[in-house]
């Protein structure tokens, strides 16, 4: 699947991880120049730097191709013309969109071309379930045809890998980290990363079980 995600904030950036670490294809886009610089080489990802608002920004960034486009920026105006020019423009065959303030949520429909709007608060498996058409149901997020699911886990001060480095934890076969959370924001999955108590952890696999996961690390 062809994706494009327009901001690179802490959510549209882990939305990003997330589905490229599922084998999809990944643009993320921020009209921030600082920020995709600091970001270059950090996540697996295509960074476009510049206004997703912008007609030639979007189509640079792959529009024409895109089989979805999330705008997940903190502007509700901005997330709104996104979906439109997506959807009216380039034929997007799915646009989801956040709604950042609940009086604007009526805005976020199909005259806007948006096919999915997401209110701010809803958790990002749920958000990326909706944005992807995907309804698998067991705590898990079936993301392509491969079988291929994501599971989040959390460390906490009574988790045996707490204090141990990520490197050090044995994964269940077929599984990878797309990326940690920590105080707020998205971290490199690095091998010498020490886990500690917060981290909240995404994980890919092809064939671990939930259960499986959870007991790699708690």
């Amino acid at each position: 699947m062809n994706v494009i995600v327009a901001g690179a904030g802490r959510l549209g950036t882990q939305i990003a991880q997330v589905l490229a670490a599922a084998h999809n294809e990944v643009t993320l886009v921020d009209v921030d120049d600082d920020h995709v610089a600091e970001l270059e080489g950090r996540i697996p990802v295509r960074l476009v730097a510049g206004d997703a608002c912008e007609p030639s920004l979007l189509e640079h960034a792959g529009a024409l191709s895109a089989d979805l486009v999330i705008a997940t920026t903190g502007d509700d105006e901005d997330n709104l013309v996104i979906s439109l020019l997506s959807k009216r423009q380039f034929s997007v065959p799915r646009v989801a969109a956040r709604i950042n303030d609940a009086d604007n949520a009526w805005l976020f429909d199909g005259r806007w071309g948006v096919d999915v709007a997401v209110p701010a608060a809803t958790p990002l498996i749920s958000l990326i379930e909706e944005a992807t058409g995907a309804t698998d149901t067991v705590a898990l997020l079936r993301l392509s045809k491969a079988g291929v699911d994501v599971i989040e886990t959390a460390i906490t001060p009574g988790s045996r890998s707490a204090g141990r480095t990520l490197g050090d934890v044995e994964l269940p076969e077929g599984t990878v980290v797309a990326t940690i959370v920590r105080d707020g924001q998205p971290t490199v999955p690095d091998p010498s990363l020490r886990l500690r108590p917060g981290d909240e952890i995404l994980l890919v696999s092809h064939t671990a079980t939930e259960q499986e996961i959870h007991a790699a690390f708690q």
